[in-house]
C-alpha cells in the first residue's frame, strides 16, 4: 500500500487493489494489510476498509490484517468490523493482532483505545473470540455483538520478539513473525513459540504450532535488476534511521546507495532478492532455517508494475 513519489494515496490504493486482483489470479493463498499511521509513504491506516475493497475485486485469496494494532482500537469495535467483513465476504477473512502501535509515541497516544500489556491483550483476544463465537457474547461481560456472532474469524498473534512469541504460544494461536524487519530474535522466538504452545488455553484455536514468517522479496528477470529495485526499500529504511519522511523513492544505483551504509542495514537481512532461481534458493534456505509453515512476503517497489512482475515470477518458481 505504498505511495510513490509523485503519486497520491488514491493512486497507491488503486495500484494495491490491482495487485490484489493479480495475486488472486496467480493463486496466492493470503494477502494481509498492515496498519501504519503518520507515514507519508504508506496508505495503510484503515485495514478493515482496505480488506473490504480487496475482497470485492478478488475471488479466492484470503484477506486479513497484518495486523490490527490492538492498542489503537476498542476490541469490541474490531470484532464488529471483522465480523461485518466475514458476513459481507464469507470465510476468507483473517484477523492478525499486534501489541505495537504501528507509529510514533505521540500518534500512539492520539490513537490509544486499549492496552498492549500482555494480560490485557490476552483478555481482549478471549473476549473477541466470544464475540466471534456462536452467540456473539464476550467471555468477561454480557456484551453481545450480533454482527460478529458465529463468524469464527481466525485470530493470529503478530510479533517480532520472544515476548510476542510466548504470548502466541500460551494462547494456542498461530504466530506471524515480523522477521522481514526484525531479524535479531528469529530463531529464539520460533523456539519459544513452539515450546510454549498449548492447546489447553481457553483461547486455543489450533491443535499444533503454526508459524508464518515474513521475508522481503523482489524477483526480477536478473539478479542485477532485482538488486537495483531493492534499493527502493533500502532508501525507505535509510529515511527511517535519519528521521526523514518521504514518499517511496525510485530505485538508484546500488553503488551510490552503498556509500551511505544503507546496504548493510541489519533490519533487512531477511530477504530473497534476485532472479527466480536466486530467489527460490534464498526462500528455501529461509524455510530450512526456520521450519516455517508459511511465508508472507513483502515487496516494495516504486513502480507497481515491478511489484506485479515480482509476484508473477515468484508464483512461477515457488508454487
Amino acid at each position: 500500500m505504498s505511495i510513490p513519489e509523485g503519486s497520491t494515496a488514491r493512486d497507491g490504493i488503486a495500484a494495491s487493489m490491482e495487485s490484489a486482483r493479480h495475486a488472486d489470479q496467480l493463486g496466492y493463498h493470503r494477502l494481509w494489510y498492515a496498519e501504519h499511521h503518520n507515514t507519508p509513504n504508506l496508505a495503510a491506516s484503515s485495514t478493515a476498509l482496505l480488506i473490504s475493497q480487496a475482497a470485492t475485486v478478488t475471488e479466492k485469496i484470503r484477506l486479513g490484517s497484518g495486523g490490527v494494532m490492538l492498542p489503537n482500537h476498542a476490541p469490541l469495535m474490531v470484532a464488529e468490523q471483522y465480523g461485518t467483513l466475514a458476513n459481507m465476504h464469507g470465510p476468507r477473512i483473517d484477523l492478525g493482532l499486534g501489541r505495537a502501535p504501528g507509529t510514533d509515541q505521540m500518534t500512539a497516544q492520539a490513537l490509544a483505545r486499549s492496552s498492549g500489556e500482555p494480560q490485557e491483550f490476552a483478555q481482549n483476544i478471549y473476549d473477541m473470540q466470544g464475540w466471534f463465537g456462536a452467540d456473539g457474547t464476550a467471555h468477561s461481560a454480557s456484551i453481545q455483538s450480533a454482527v460478529s456472532a458465529d463468524t469464527h474469524v481466525p485470530i493470529w498473534v503478530l510479533g517480532s520478539t520472544v515476548n510476542g512469541a510466548s504470548i502466541a504460544g500460551q494462547l494456542g494461536l498461530p504466530f506471524s513473525l515480523a522477521s522481514h524487519f526484525a531479524p535479531d530474535q528469529i530463531d529464539e522466538a520460533i523456539r519459544v513459540y513452539r515450546e510454549s504452545f498449548t492447546t489447553e488455553a481457553p483461547t486455543a484455536q489450533i491443535d499444533k504450532p503454526y508459524v508464518m514468517a515474513g521475508i522481503n522479496v523482489v524477483v526480477a528477470d536478473t539478479d542485477e535488476e532485482a538488486d537495483y529495485q531493492f534499493t527502493t526499500l533500502e532508501q525507505m529504511f535509510l529515511d527511517i534511521t535519519r528521521g526523514r519522511q518521504r514518499k517511496i523513492q525510485p530505485p538508484i544505483d546500488p553503488a551510490q546507495l552503498a556509500e551511505t551504509g544503507a546496504r548493510e542495514n541489519p533490519m533487512l537481512r531477511i530477504k530473497a532478492v534476485g532472479s527466480p532461481q536466486t530467489a527460490r534458493r534464498q526462500l528455501s534456505e529461509f524455510v530450512e532455517r526456520t521450519g516455517a509453515d508459511e511465508l508472507i512476503t513483502t515487496t516494495y517497489a516504486y513502480d507497481p508494475a515491478v511489484r506485479d512482475r515480482s509476484l508473477e515470477l515468484l508464483a512461477d518458481v515457488w508454487f
